[in-house]
């Protein structure tokens, strides 16, 4: 069953399912390209990692680490000793939590040339740890700086509502999501994909080689064949409300209006 939503589902935001949703639709998005690009490119996922142990931020698809909070309520241990009748209290130790590296992967993908290997293109889909102030943020950033400081093309997929967009400059205008292609020989000029909730996802362009004739990606197709493989409009419970941040006024009637016959349960 295909998407709810004309483009983007937001609830596909929540902890719950962008992990999931993230990587199916990388591989989603290679396994499309991948026979256009033929023979000349190929595709891979490819994965970067860093240490994280940032205790304000979520790590999204990591199991929280167990806490073990200090109960104030636990009584005092008395032993009584046989041999002299005397009384000795010894307090029970408090548990605490250790800040603890977590290893974090994130996926991206790599246009490269058959032949020499060389990365073409780069596509990243921002994951939440990318846009959170902090070590996720900053080690894409400087992903993100050495990419396009490169001979590599960029294409950066925001489907996030959450957090500060990437730094980009101009006169923007503030939208939900956005798409940015960054051709190497047009930096730093970039071209902006800006969406809103309630419009389909917006095709775009995969630059290659000067050369070559630029890829169409239309991601709107792509998008809705992981939703309706991967079931998550079955899994998502409607009843509950969009996960942060708040919608507008105006989106927010939108969506009860688009969810009202599966919330009265005529789906």
């Amino acid at each position: 069953m295909p998407s709810t939503f004309p483009g983007m589902n937001p609830y596909l935001e929540h902890p719950a399912f962008w992990s999931s949703f993230h990587t199916r639709l990388l591989v989603a998005i290679a396994d499309t390209l991948a026979p256009q690009l033929l023979p000349n490119y190929y595709i891979d996922v490819e994965t970067r990692i860093y240490q994280d142990q940032d205790e304000d931020e979520v790590l999204v698809g990591i199991p929280d680490a167990t806490v073990l909070s200090a109960n104030l309520s636990n009584p005092v241990n008395v032993e009584v000793q046989p041999d002299t009748g005397s009384t000795l209290t010894q307090k029970r130790p408090q548990s605490i939590t250790l800040p603890m590296p977590i290893t974090v992967k994130e996926r991206y993908l790599e246009v490269r040339e058959f032949g020499t290997d060389t990365v073409i293109t780069v596509i990243e889909v921002l994951s939440p740890k990318n846009k959170q102030k902090g070590k996720g943020r900053t080690t894409y950033e400087k992903k993100r700086a050495l990419i396009l400081s490169s001979f590599s093309h960029l294409i950066e997929i925001d489907l996030l509502r959450g957090n500060l967009p990437m730094t980009m400059m101009g006169k923007l205008l503030s939208t939900d999501y956005r798409i940015v292609v960054s051709r190497s020989s047009q930096r730093p000029k970039a071209d902006l994909y800006g969406f809103n909730l309630p419009e389909p996802i917006p095709s775009f362009p995969l630059p290659l080689k000067l050369e070559d004739e630029e890829v169409t990606v239309d991601l709107q197709t792509i998008f809705d064949g992981v939703c309706e493989r991967s079931g998550y409009n079955q899994r998502i419970d409607y009843q509950q409300p969009i996960p942060s941040p708040a919608l507008s006024q105006a989106e927010q009637q939108w969506v009860d209006e688009l969810l009202a016959p599966i919330r009265s349960g005529d789906r």
